[in-house]
């Protein structure tokens, strides 16, 4: 039995078993003639939790233990066979057994030991599904059994139900800490094994980047430069053009939606601006590609400049288009939350409209928009596919907009595509740029916390 079917197995006797407590505790209360201590729904909640909730665990651990058990089974019925393999050989023989047992790995390319790891492999396979799908349907039975024995009028459901959800959100609150935990050291361990190659200062202030390791010691061109100020200066170029479209775009049209324009606009207008939010990315890349850096192009040829045909104007631009609705959609939003009293005082004293859009508005929603633009602009340095596609993949240090330049999620990309060694400074290089990434964004996160604490209670 699949793992997902015998899920939906789970999921229907939770089901059955939440409709027939509730039936069972209405013909219990008839019966003893008391009133009950919770309602019919927490009584068949109740039962439905003691049904899923256990089998739901132990899938869910079955499902994530078993096949590094298997590989482990697999590896020492190969080494009885063949005890002379190193372990590269004995990677490379239980890869072809699993591709043998897929079916990808031709009928040529096997020989006897592979065909018997296949079978035994198999019979593994077979004996774990087999296993899992008893054990986990009797828990669920036991446990729905369980729940109707436990059920009575005076029975206390509605705590217990209400308990069993709270530590289930606690466990969810835990593991999004524990993995933002393990995203952090993650970084930082293998950050600390680049900077024992590359020194910390060449690689925060240095001019080249060349990420190039020589193999052999005779080799040229290969030296290796990790100085990251073009990849810095590349992003912070491309971000800035971005904000630069973005910011007044978006904001204006938040102010023109949440002060000029009447509902029926407003309500076709909204929707087709967070429209763009949803575009991938991808399709953004191939837009600023085939359109937008080539009319840059040759209008800059008709005008005497020289644009090259990946810039950071273009990227710029076609990113600063991508997240106008996170600032639009944002600032709306916050605009619309200023209480109305405050337009009504200030057309009480005289003021028109766009003077208190000005003067009162804006500055009541000034923490809101500040946040929106943080945001935007995290959204904006994280990007990757426009740049690419847009910006080019040179790591140049200039000032010059129309020239190639690339950035560090780009970088980041480049440095972990293909088979990789997590042993040469090459690819710990994409570590530490993404530690520093990391860094960015969190101080523009903290900057945006302050804004908010800073300016709120101003006109609460």
């Amino acid at each position: 039995m699949s793992i997902s079917f015998l899920f939906l197995c789970l999921l229907g006797l939770g089901a059955f078993s939440f409709l027939f407590g509730r039936r069972r505790i209405r013909g219990l209360t008839a019966m003893a003639g008391v009133k009950q201590h919770s309602r019919d729904v927490y009584h068949g909640s109740f039962v439905a939790v003691c049904a899923v909730l256990v089998p739901l665990i132990i899938l869910l651990a079955w499902s994530g233990l078993s096949p590094l058990l298997i590989d482990a089974m697999l590896e020492d019925f190969l080494r009885r066979q063949s005890p002379d393999l190193s372990i590269g050989e004995m990677g490379v023989l239980i890869a072809k057994v699993k591709a043998y047992f897929v079916g990808s790995l031709p009928e040529a390319f096997a020989n006897d030991l592979i065909r018997d790891g296949t079978d035994y492999f198999a019979a593994l396979v077979d004996n774990s599904a087999t296993a899992r799908s008893f054990v986990v349907l009797l828990l669920g039975l036991c446990g729905a059994a369980l729940g109707l024995r436990l059920l009575a009028p005076r029975f206390t459901a509605r705590p217990a139900v209400e308990r069993v959800f709270e530590i289930v959100m606690i466990v969810a609150s835990a593991i999004a800490i524990l993995t933002t935990i393990g995203i952090v050291l993650s970084l930082i361990f293998e950050t600390l094994r680049f900077f024992d190659t590359v020194p910390v200062m060449e690689f925060l202030f240095g001019l080249s980047w060349s990420p190039q390791i020589a193999i052999r010691e005779d080799q040229v061109g290969g030296s290796g430069s990790f100085g990251a100020i073009p990849l810095f200066a590349g992003t912070m170029m491309i971000t800035f053009i971005a904000m630069l479209v973005a910011v007044p775009i978006g904001l204006m049209s938040a102010v023109y939606l949440s002060e000029y324009a009447n509902p029926k606009l407003r309500g076709i207008a909204k929707p087709g601006i967070e429209i763009l939010a949803g575009i991938p990315t991808v399709v953004y890349g191939f837009f600023a590609a085939l359109m937008v850096a080539p009319f840059l192009r040759d209008s800059g040829a008709e005008i005497g400049l020289t644009l090259s045909s990946e810039s950071a104007l273009a990227a710029g631009l076609v990113m600063g288009i991508m997240i106008i609705p996170f600032i639009s959609s944002l600032s709306d939003d916050v605009i619309n939350a200023v209480p109305q009293t405050l337009r009504d005082g200030a057309a009480a004293l005289g003021a028109t409209q766009s003077e208190t859009i000005r003067q009162v508005v804006l500055p009541a929603a000034l923490p809101g928009i500040v946040s929106a633009i943080l945001l935007a602009m995290s959204r904006a340095i994280g990007e990757t596919m426009i740049v690419v596609m847009a910006a080019g993949v040179a790591a140049n240090l200039t000032a010059n907009p129309f020239e190639s330049v690339t950035t560090v999620t780009v970088q980041i990309v480049m440095l972990l595509v293909g088979d990789q060694e997590f042993d040469s400074a090459k690819t710990l290089a994409a570590f530490a740029l993404g530690l520093v990434l990391f860094f960015i964004t969190l101080l523009l996160n903290v900057l945006a916390l302050y804004v908010v604490n800073r300016f709120k209670e101003q006109y609460d």
